[in-house]
């Protein structure tokens, strides 16, 4: 998965990785999620793009999908109301569910994301392909949409929650029963977007910026979302960085003042690059050189090859889920701690709540819910720390719940 800014190169770089994959002796599929951002463009096939809804291949062992979430959202609900208005049986109960319009359904939010996302899941489910490469949308909408299966379904089982879905689905009204079947495919669908999406072993994202302070301050915020909502980025993309001239432009042009504005821009680059340097310790790093023309089309992205630095390769890391452990006292006296390792967070940023048996944790702009151990459900918080990149929460047992 690629995540960054639409401006940084972001579809043209996740198009080049697909590129090398196939000519490699590999068959890669890229998927187009951005809306926004053309793969058909990059590929200078925009007479194309409609053509690219289905799945199309590019050369041997490349293949491009522009996946259109809005109509996966009319086909599926277009669907369900032909489904619903033959299960009428005159029992209205006060809702014409029967009448349901598809297009009052687009709007809902999150609707047209996850039914994405679980397109990708369909697709690397057929094992067609040894990569399938994602270019998601601009980072904060990239965040959110992988955000949607724990909050889609989190509100859900809120407001309908299961046991009572149960109850409805093996009443009378059939109709209850079909609308009761497409929830719980919701909740299919969501459980096998995060197990796909957050799976160390078959997924990994990879966060493209150019070297600019905006630039850096954006991929670090990137990093503490995935970080506190487990994605595992193993990959940093520096895109667009100025190359070095060699001895004899630099004799050619003299000392004309672009010479002095081009070592400027150059220079600050460099002192970027090398805080991203820092910030992407125990990942990978990649450097693509600006190109004198646009890379568009395959000769164009084939030619970035000469312009990708060295990969600097560190010790992978491990999936962040919170640790828990008896630190201290026996019996209502006994003190429990979560940790959980927050690396790149703003401590200024970082809210904690709790929710019955969830604890809620803020960070940059970004919640997650935690559901609690067993043990820690019967607590209550009474502190936390956060020190060295780490967040350790504290808990003693409830008396009002703790068992004698």
């Amino acid at each position: 998965m690629f995540v960054g800014k639409g401006g940084a190169g972001k579809t043209t770089l996740a198009v080049k990785a697909a590129l090398d994959h196939a000519r490699s002796g590999r068959r890669a599929l890229v998927v187009s999620f951005d809306q926004a951002h053309s793969v058909a463009e990059v590929l200078g096939m925009h007479s194309r793009r409609a053509d690219m809804a289905e799945v199309v291949t590019i050369e041997q062992g490349l293949d491009v999908l522009e996946l259109d979430t809005l109509a996966l959202v009319v086909a599926r609900y277009t669907t369900l109301a032909h489904i619903l208005a033959m299960s009428g049986t005159g029992h209205e109960h006060g809702l014409r569910l029967g009448g349901v319009d598809p297009a009052e359904i687009v709007g809902a939010p999150g609707v047209q994301e996850l039914l994405g996302l679980h397109r990708i899941i369909e697709l690397v489910d057929e094992n067609r392909w040894d990569t399938v490469f994602v270019d998601l949308p601009p980072t904060a909408d990239s965040v959110r949409t992988l955000q949607l299966p724990d909050l889609v379904c989190g509100y859900l089982e809120r407001l309908w929650p299961r046991h009572d879905r149960i109850v409805a689905g093996t009443g009378t009204d059939p109709r209850l029963t079909v609308v009761v079947a497409m929830v719980e495919s919701v909740f299919a669908s969501a459980d096998s977007v995060r197990e796909l999406v957050f799976d160390r072993a078959r997924t990994s994202a990879t966060i493209v910026l150019t070297p600019e302070r905006v630039g850096i301050a954006e991929a670090r915020r990137t990093m503490s979302a995935a970080a506190l909502t487990g994605l595992p980025v193993d990959t940093v993309m520096v895109n667009k960085v100025l190359p070095m001239l060699n001895s004899a432009s630099v004799g050619l042009v003299g000392v004309h003042p672009a010479v002095f504005w081009f070592e400027g821009w150059r220079s600050a680059q460099q002192e970027v690059l090398r805080e991203v340097e820092a910030m992407a310790e125990g990942m990978s790093l990649v450097v693509v050189e600006q190109s004198a023309h646009e890379p568009v089309g395959l000769p164009g992205l084939g030619s970035l090859a000469a312009r990708v630095g060295a990969t600097r390769v560190h010790e992978s890391t491990g999936a962040n889920e919170p640790a828990v452990a008896h630190e201290s006292g026996t019996g209502l006296e006994s003190i429990y701690t979560m940790t959980m390792v927050l690396p790149l967070v703003d401590p200024t940023t970082l809210t904690l709540g709790r929710v019955e048996d969830d604890v809620i944790i803020g960070a940059d702009g970004i919640r997650r819910r935690v559901r609690l151990a067993s043990v820690l459900r019967r607590c209550i918080v009474v502190g936390a720390d956060f020190e060295d990149a780490t967040l350790v929460v504290r808990f003693t047992p409830d008396p009002a719940v703790w068992p004698a």
